[in-house]
């Protein structure tokens, strides 16, 4: 079966109003990246090598993609597609991928290149959007440097992660969500990209 996508012509938001497409994705992807943490990161040192194209968590390897990095100098955000480091065109395939996807939608915040940081507008927020519209399974990984943090995209990694989550536990995220979302679709698209029925 093809995984569900906010995206679906049977799942109706304005896919062109960017509060409405993060409020859709942030449940499940804020679900999905607490288990990456307990299956994957487990609190290990990271160690990344994008001309290799893998992450390390401890002495396990995955595949990554570059999404973009904040600068704490400059307090701002820029998107992996930029390229300004000239890293490896197979390393921000994904970044490039949200930059076409921000184009068809017409969602400037994923089509503008550099950004100033704000509640809204940060590493988390972009790679909780970059991994909920995605249609592969990753997760993201912020990873702190001295001069801010870059934001890479996780793949192969436990299909246990992207499993249908529990009654609880989608209790316990949706009443502690941090984000200004619209509610009703927050809950719906949490519901629908979980493959849970609703009415």
């Amino acid at each position: 079966m093809d995984k569900k996508s906010i995206l679906d012509e049977n799942f109706s938001i304005q896919k062109d109003k960017w509060e409405d497409v993060f409020s859709a994705v942030v449940g499940i992807v804020t679900a999905r990246q607490i288990i990456f943490g307990d299956l994957v990161v487990k609190n290990q040192n990271w160690n990344v090598d994008l001309a290799e194209g893998t992450i390390a968590f401890g002495e396990d390897k995955y595949p990554v993609q570059f999404i973009g990095s904040e600068s704490s100098s400059s307090e701002t955000w820029l998107w992996g597609w930029e390229n300004v480091n000239n890293f490896p065109q197979s390393v921000i395939e994904l970044a490039e991928q949200i930059k076409s996807l921000g184009d068809s939608l017409g969602l400037d915040i994923l089509t503008t290149a550099e950004m100033d940081l704000s509640e809204m507008i940060n590493g988390h927020i972009l790679a909780t959007i970059t991994c909920g519209l995605n249609d592969k399974n990753i997760c993201y990984y912020k990873g702190p440097h001295a001069n801010g943090a870059a934001l890479f995209g996780v793949s192969n990694i436990d299909s246990a992660i992207f499993a249908e989550i529990d009654a609880m536990t989608f209790m316990n995220i949706s009443l502690a969500c941090p984000f200004e979302v619209n509610h009703k679709i927050y809950i719906e698209g949490f519901l629908y990209l979980n493959d849970t029925p609703y009415e």
